[in-house]
Order: structure tokens, then C-alpha cells, then sequence
């Protein structure tokens, strides 16, 4: 990637050039695999925790070509930290919302074409439902193929609050809290990790695991998802 000049020294970014860079790589790896197609997506890095304040990508910004200046420090509330910085997503709180649980570092939001397609596809079930495959051991905390996933869906809505409200109740739902991400229909998916790295991993999986499920529909004939 092209290196951008550090951001001014009074600028509340100054200090965070290695994990601004980190967002903008990982972006432009995004871009590359299709998951990030446009300036759709947002990608988020916690910066503290005492204060909750979040390193996040700027609103409207091409993802495979982001500059240092296309970010932007906020608070709990998804609210810039300090005048004078650009617009923040929309989606901000979604980031906030699953930043405030111990332990989660970095929030990424993409917009594939599998995750898009069955967020659809299985909305009425609620969920997409993954076991078997191998690679679920690449997810946080699964140790065996034995092992059966479920990728919540949420209906879309431009009302972020009340959205970030029903993730926050299912984050912490003490049966079945949400766990690796989860989808909004026909809109995209919601990863996290202790860190960008595991992160990264996390959306990788995830796709590969609703890409093996899309394909297996169309090979089978499977034109609604198995009961």
C-alpha cells in the first residue's frame, strides 16, 4: 500500500499511525476478496477502555484506498471524541455495542455476496446453521468439525439504535450469547476478535463456512435452505 502523511500532531489520530495503517491493509485485503465492495463496510480498533473509545473508518470512504485522514476516534455513544473529525458511519454503535464486551479488540463489517444472499435466504429460520465442517476450528473457542454454528440473522433497518439494542440483548443473553458475528439481512456481516488479526480470521471462516453452505444448495438442487 501507498504510505499517507502521519496525521498532524494536534490531531486526536497523532499516536495511532501503526493500527490506522493495519484498518487501511486490512481494508485493501478486504476490497481484494470482494467483501468490501464500494465505500460499503466499517472496520474498528478499541483505542481505550476507560474510556470505551474506537478507531474507526470514516463514512463514504473507498475501502481499497484509504488514507490515514479517513478515519476517526469516538466514544461509547458512537460520538466523535473531538470537533473537526470526519463523519463516522452510521452503523457506529454496532461497532460500540460489541466493543464494550471484555476481551473484543477489533470489529469488522463487510458486505459479501454469500452473506448477503443467505441473510436472506434464512432469514425466516433465523439463522444460519453450519456443522461439520473443518474449518470451524479456525473460530475462537471450537476445538473439534463436531460442532454446530449459528449465524444469527437480524432484520435490516436503518433505525441503528434500536438495532444495536437487540445485538447488545443477544451479545449478553446468558442461554446462547452471540458468538464469532452474525448477519443483517440482505446487508452484510458483523465479525469481532480479541484483535485485528483475529478479526481478520474470523470474517475469512465465516465466509469460506457460507460460501460451503451456498454451494452446497446449488449442488443439491437445494433451492430453499434445508429444514
Amino acid at each position: 500500500m501507498t504510505a499517507t502523511a502521519a496525521p498532524p500532531a494536534t490531531s486526536p489520530l497523532a499516536g495511532h499511525e501503526a493500527k490506522i495503517d493495519a484498518l487501511r491493509e486490512t481494508g485493501h485485503w478486504l476490497w481484494q476478496r470482494g467483501f468490501s465492495l464500494g465505500t460499503s463496510s466499517n472496520y474498528s480498533v478499541v483505542v481505550s477502555r476507560d474510556p470505551l473509545e474506537l478507531l474507526i473508518t470514516a463514512s463514504g470512504k473507498d475501502k481499497g484506498r484509504l488514507t490515514r485522514a479517513d478515519f476517526v476516534i469516538v466514544d461509547r455513544d458512537g460520538k466523535a471524541t473531538s470537533p473537526g473529525q470526519p463523519k463516522s458511519s452510521a452503523e457506529t454503535l454496532l461497532h460500540t455495542v460489541v466493543a464494550e464486551l471484555p476481551g473484543v479488540g477489533a470489529v469488522l463489517h463487510t458486505h459479501s455476496v454469500w452473506a448477503t444472499v443467505l441473510s436472506d435466504l434464512f432469514f425466516k429460520q433465523g439463522a444460519v446453521e453450519i456443522a461439520g465442517y473443518e474449518m470451524l476450528k479456525g473460530l475462537d473457542g471450537i476445538t473439534t468439525h463436531e460442532h454446530t454454528s449459528q449465524i444469527e440473522i437480524f432484520e435490516n433497518t436503518q433505525d441503528i439504535p434500536q438495532l444495536a439494542e437487540q445485538v447488545r440483548e443477544r451479545l449478553t443473553n446468558s442461554i446462547r450469547p452471540l458468538k464469532h458475528g452474525y448477519l443483517i439481512r440482505k446487508h452484510g456481516m458483523y465479525t469481532w476478535g480479541k484483535d485485528l488479526d483475529e478479526a481478520r480470521r474470523h470474517v475469512e471462516i465465516i465466509e469460506f463456512l457460507l460460501e460451503c453452505t451456498a454451494r452446497r444448495l446449488m449442488l443439491t438442487g437445494g433451492l430453499h435452505p434445508a429444514s
